[in-house]
């Protein structure tokens, strides 16, 4: 065959792939075709007994928290939480995402930013706020003056994800999901002891601040979680597909400077 078409098939192969993994497929069926045309041997009907009672299936149980709040709770620093976070397996979510993506910066920071669940550009990195809306991510706290590679306190920032897993097309977490998930993320914070935190986004704000509406209308607003104060604002990839937004963003900005320099 000729190098061009392989390529090209190889190409095709890949984006098939990404694509079934956009609709959340997580594994193959079977590690060899299946001939669908092929009749299976059909065997004789044959009644059950009358004493042979089917049991009815039992329901799925939930995800619920108190295995990750242990887990969370005996870690004494960051460093620890990550390796627990990486080895928990009690979320399905882990199963269909590529990398955990647990934080980005500088953990001695004196701002922690929370970002939403990661997206496809953090799931491939294992990084939080990559991409096209991590490059604005880092011109937007540049801008007062913050940067996740600075290496002193005053000036560096430190970053992680409401959800350490990608969910397939990009929907909410659930309540289940949530109640698994945040333990970790609570004490994520507190390992963290940050001045200030910024929520990006409408779910990360309902999560961890109670805030019911969208962040269009809770933007700005300031909240507290674990004794922190917490800045609302838009997320980069929000400001990206809205642009008329990045003023309000700015003005955001600008208060959480005004509390950095007191």
């Amino acid at each position: 065959m000729d190098s061009t078409v392989q390529s090209d098939n190889y190409f095709r192969d890949i984006a098939i792939l990404d694509w079934l993994g956009e609709l959340g497929a997580t594994e193959a069926i079977a590690e060899t075709g299946i001939n669908r045309y092929d009749l299976p041997d059909i065997a004789p009907y044959a009644k059950k007994p009358a004493s042979v009672i089917a049991k009815p299936a039992q329901p799925a149980k939930s995800e619920t928290g108190p295995a990750s709040e242990s887990l969370a709770a005996a870690c004494t620093d960051i460093e620890m939480l990550q390796q627990a976070v990486q080895a928990f397996d009690g979320c399905v979510l882990k199963k269909g995402a590529r990398n955990t993506v647990f934080s980005g910066g500088n953990p001695a920071a004196r701002v922690m930013i929370i970002g939403d669940t990661p997206d496809r550009d953090e799931d491939r990195s294992g990084r939080p706020f990559s991409g096209q809306a991590g490059d604005l991510f880092d011109k937007m706290f540049a801008a007062i003056g913050l940067s996740r590679q600075a290496e002193t306190s005053p000036n560096a920032i430190y970053t992680t994800c409401l959800s350490p897993w990608r969910i397939p097309r990009n929907r909410d977490l659930t309540d289940d999901e949530t109640r698994l998930l945040r333990p970790f993320l609570i004490r994520h914070i507190a390992l963290a002891k940050p001045e200030f935190l910024v929520v990006t986004g409408s779910q990360p704000s309902k999560v961890l601040l109670g805030f019911e509406k969208g962040i269009k209308h809770t933007r700005g607003r300031w909240g507290d979680v674990s004794g922190i104060p917490a800045l609302a604002t838009f997320s980069p990839a929000n400001l990206l597909r809205n642009p008329l937004n990045k003023r309000a963003a700015w003005s955001d900005l600008l208060a959480l400077d005004a509390r950095l320099k007191g």
